[in-house]
């Protein structure tokens, strides 16, 4: 999961993460057209456009296809994707829908430990502690990776300087506008299928904490190499309402998004 450079410099303190007053979309303008691609994030009110690549486009269909075991049946009338190149970002957000249907926060999560698990081969975690293990040095190595390698998933990112017990490290990265959150316009996607069990598996899994901070305002989200995550009770994602704008399976009736509540 090579994006141009953020002019400001980011601390996060470990003992007390930022708490941002989130708000809803009814206070911002709604997405209505496509911007070209120019290697920047479109503007809230548009919807950013890509120039997806071979490799961009077989991570898409890799995990699109893992997925699709897990997914719920397609539309009637759905012409079903075979081949990895089948898949575009739009489909592979459709597939993550489908995986929602009918299952619990916890199950959502569960999914995709089980999708990132098979994607690995047999042993890898236990190797990837060996090789990086929870230090300074390996958490700047994995931020300084999550750029290039991110970037089809979440779109332009730079790595920033962050504070872990109280050291200042380059092990931060700072992710312009998301463009899964983008994309899908769901909270509980951002929060059940990316935040939860990306922060989970780098830090149960791989043995190097994470957290993951998304900005419900303007779409944009930092991660913290080498920072424990709060529960998920404590983190302020938890209580953040649904797009009910621009999200299709929104409860605009529900204070808290309802899929972070089953």
């Amino acid at each position: 999961m090579v994006a141009l450079g953020l002019q400001a410099t980011h601390l996060i303190s470990p003992q007390k993460l930022p708490i941002r007053k989130q708000r809803t979309f009814s206070n911002i303008a709604i997405r209505s057209s496509i911007a070209e691609p120019s290697g920047e994030p479109a503007p809230l009110g548009q919807k950013t456009k890509y120039n997806d690549g071979l490799f961009a486009k077989a991570f898409m269909g890799l995990f699109a296809r893992k997925m699709e075991k897990f997914a719920a049946a397609p539309k009637a009338g759905t012409e079903p994707k075979k081949g990895v190149f089948d898949y575009d970002y739009e489909s592979f957000v459709e597939v993550s829908k489908r995986v929602m249907q009918g299952r619990s926060r916890l199950q959502q999560q569960q999914v995709v430990r089980q999708v990132l698990l098979s994607m690995l081969p047999p042993g890898a975690p236990a190797q990837f502690r060996k090789l990086f293990p929870p230090t300074k040095w390996a958490a700047e190595f994995n931020a300084a990776l999550t750029v290039p390698f991110f970037y089809w998933l979440v779109g332009p990112s730079e790595v920033v300087e962050v504070e872990i017990n109280g050291v200042k490290q380059k092990s931060g990265v700072h992710i312009k506008k998301c463009r899964y959150l983008e994309n899908s316009g769901c909270v509980g996607m951002c929060v059940n299928m990316c935040k939860i069990p990306t922060q989970d598996f780098f830090t149960n899994e791989f043995g190097l904490p994470l957290t993951m901070i998304p900005n419900f305002e303007d779409m944009s989200c930092e991660m913290v190499y080498g920072q424990v995550p709060l529960s998920f009770e404590e983190d302020e994602a938890s209580k953040q309402p649904c797009f009910a704008e621009i999200c299709s399976m929104a409860n605009p009736k529900s204070s808290v998004c309802h899929k972070l509540q089953a």
